[in-house]
């Protein structure tokens, strides 16, 4: 009786932190897409949106502190389970951080729309950026749904990518600042908006070695990368 208690408690306290941390990847992929239209399609009363998502972010970023710190010091789980939990409280961090790096996408897009010709905006390069990192966090989220190795692995060839295009982007405004030296302060606003971006792609990329890590017992972080000659500083593909 006691043993079958035990067991259901613990069971409880991580179906709720599964939940939670299910709940946030979700929000901070509706605040990411948010983001992207704020910068793409000039919707500026999309930023509102994206700083209240933010907070809605923090808070549940601490929730899952508090119940992680909670469920092992009433459980002090071992094997996989204490893997899930320690997982769970690096994906509290990755997720919250995707959250500050929407959040400044969001504010730099506003602000740039007031200095900067559209014109100027390379824009079909960025929202395909946009789509991918998107891509990556559906496929993040699903994995961590359905605790799917295979899916989450998909994630690392995805990130270079990205990175790939993030390359591409930065060398077109570069070129544009030689040729519209006037607008180099807004361009090179928008090389941070590109960087922020790649960096939400890498954090979903951090989100599914996790569920590689808690599903397969292997810890696959900072592995040699693939080689990528057109990246100096190409993120590690998961295999």
């Amino acid at each position: 009786m006691t043993t079958s208690h035990t067991f259901s408690r613990f069971d409880q306290d991580l179906s709720r932190l599964r939940g939670t941390i299910i709940t946030m990847s979700e929000l901070v992929r509706q605040q990411f897409g948010r983001a992207i239209e704020v910068f793409c399609l000039d919707q500026l009363d999309g930023l509102a949106l994206v700083e209240a998502d933010e907070r809605k972010v923090n808070a549940m970023h601490l929730e899952i502190d508090e119940l992680c710190q909670v469920t092992i010091a009433r459980h002090q789980p071992t094997a996989v389970d204490l893997r899930e939990l320690v997982s769970a409280l690096h994906n509290g961090q990755d997720l919250e951080r995707i959250g500050d790096e929407a959040k400044k996408i969001a504010r730099r897009s506003s602000r740039l729309q007031a200095h900067i010709e559209r014109s100027l905006f390379p824009l079909q390069a960025i929202a395909a950026m946009g789509a991918r990192v998107e891509k990556m966090l559906e496929h993040t989220t699903t994995a961590m749904i359905q605790m799917d190795s295979a899916l989450a692995a998909q994630v690392g060839p995805l990130d270079l990518e990205v990175n790939r295009q993030r390359n591409a982007v930065v060398e077109q405004l570069i070129a544009k600042m030689a040729v519209n030296r006037e607008a180099i302060p807004s361009l090179l606003a928008l090389v941070f908006v590109t960087h922020s971006i790649e960096r939400v792609g890498d954090h979903a990329k951090s989100l599914a070695e996790s569920v590689i890590h808690v599903v397969e017992g292997i810890d696959i972080r900072h592995r040699r990368p693939l080689a990528d000659p057109s990246s100096k500083d190409t993120p590690l593909a998961i295999h």
